[in-house]
């Protein structure tokens, strides 16, 4: 394929990181667990802002949430606010692109606004009203060609989509498991890649599949039963879960869904890397998994995502690259990754350095995880030594939350213009599950101050700024 490096860079919705550690989720990965055999899998990814739109814009852009536009969850509440990914906003796939990519995007998307159109011909309002589902105009898709995509819609078993240049009026609808059908037409979008020979043009594939997302009931055959009656205490192994508690027992019943779900998303996996061997594109293809955040489950009393807690916050980064990734656990464990950085990382994976937009504000980590640099690839001596977290409000009376993360320190700010300011640190050494805040004021202080650095190096500004900046320098 002309000698440029394929992308196949999967995502799966709400697959928190524990499901691909070893002693971590008790859910049966074998495609994956090969997957981060041969290549990499990092112990550091995190997701700044741990719920789906808002990362996802991160994801694509490169860019925190006050610059590209993405704050919330995109749905027809918040649309009037502005959110959804800026048109103009930079993306690794439009650079693919204009390289000569042959790019596509299958399956969930969830940056575009809804507009009133999108009620009627999209899902359609819930019951509280809003609606979450919309039409992407071609011009809005970011660089991708190949077009099989919907906005928002949590139907697994029969899924719709909007394809190529067939207007808003005009969806495809399924019948079957979402995941398995996306992963069909990845297939075919791969084997067509291929047929056009070593001289066609490389391709650069995204697939997002919506499960492990609720509703967990919604199954292909054959996986529902597949951790059917084992007991809560080996579901739920984290010891922040009361497994006595009212949450505790309703993640004692959906974690057996949400398994199985991880279970036939790996099996997903496993088809598309076996074309790969197939078609003999292994060596010539960079594969990515990810997800967009993870899931509480009973841990710390919450059972979805949207807090700043290791089990929504951690996501799984598996690369697959024979030959060219940095295999060995060091690296592993110290790189460093939040969900800003992927894109510019992507683009120095593929050689693409001196392409990545100069409005992008992530890091490009590239040089700590190829085996061998080329000129044009990243060359960066190390990588970011932590990660911010955002959670901008809902409304007048939500906090506005910010929070830095480092591979061994967890501090967090909640700031609300009434009760002011209050924050937690967490020592993730010595107490890796969140269970004991640190109280020793030095320390609170010190999470303060690097916390006060991080958003001014990251030109971040936020309403707690003034009462981060006094505890900070407090005596």
């Amino acid at each position: 394929m002309g000698g440029r490096p394929n992308l196949l860079f999967l995502v799966a919705d709400q697959f928190r990181a524990m499901c691909l550690e070893p002693g971590g989720d008790a859910v049966s990965t074998p495609f994956l667990d090969a997957m981060a055999a041969r290549g990499i899998s990092l112990g550091q990814a995190v997701s700044n802002y741990p719920v789906c739109s808002p990362h996802r814009a991160m994801m694509m852009s490169g860019q925190y949430p006050s610059t590209n536009g993405v704050t919330h969850n995109v749905n027809s509440e918040t649309a009037p606010w502005g959110v959804g990914l800026r048109p103009d906003a930079p993306s690794w796939s439009a650079v693919l692109r204009g390289e000569g990519y042959n790019t596509g995007y299958i399956g969930k998307w969830h940056l575009e606004a809804p507009v009133p159109e999108d009620a009627i011909h999209g899902t359609g309002p819930l019951d509280d009203g809003r609606y979450w589902d919309a039409y992407s105009p071609t011009d809005r898709r970011h660089g991708f060609d190949f077009w099989y995509s919907y906005g928002c819609c949590d139907q697994h078993l029969s899924p719709h989509y909007w394809t190529g240049n067939a207007p808003r009026n005009q969806r495809m609808d399924i019948q079957g498991w979402s995941a398995a059908h996306e992963t069909d037409v990845a297939l075919d979008f791969i084997r067509k890649a291929a047929a056009a020979g070593r001289d066609g043009a490389p391709f650069a594939l995204a697939v997002s599949w919506n499960p492990p997302h609720q509703p967990f009931d919604q199954l292909p055959d054959g996986y529902d039963t597949s951790y059917a009656g084992l007991p809560a205490a080996q579901l739920l192994n984290r010891p922040n879960v009361d497994l006595d508690s009212d949450t505790g027992h309703a993640a004692a019943a959906i974690a057996p869904l949400y398994y199985a779900a991880v279970s036939a998303i790996d099996a997903q996996v496993g088809r598309l890397l076996q074309v790969l061997d197939e078609l003999d594109l292994t060596q010539d293809t960079l594969v990515v998994f990810t997800s967009d955040h993870g899931q509480q489950m009973g841990s710390h009393g919450l059972l979805y995502k949207n807090v700043p807690f290791e089990e929504s916050m951690r996501i799984p980064f598996l690369l697959q690259w024979p030959g060219r990734l940095r295999t060995d656990s060091a690296t592993a464990a110290a790189v460093g990754l939040a969900c800003v950085d992927i894109a510019p990382t992507l683009l120095g994976l593929l050689g693409l350095n001196s392409r990545i937009p100069a409005q992008m504000q992530g890091s490009d980590v590239s040089g700590a995880l190829l085996e061998c640099t080329t000129d044009d690839a990243g060359t960066s001596g190390g990588t970011p030594s932590s990660a911010l977290y955002f959670y901008y409000p809902r409304d007048e009376k939500d906090q506005h939350v910010r929070g830095l993360r480092t591979s061994t320190e967890k501090f967090i700010a909640r700031f609300h213009e009434r009760d002011g300011l209050s924050s937690t640190l967490f020592d993730l050494v010595r107490d890796p599950y969140e269970l004991e805040p640190v109280e020793d004021e030095r320390r609170i202080r010190g999470g303060a101050a690097a916390l006060q650095t991080a958003l001014a190096d990251a030109c971040q500004t936020w309403p707690g700024a003034h009462s981060l900046a006094a505890l900070a320098e407090h005596q």
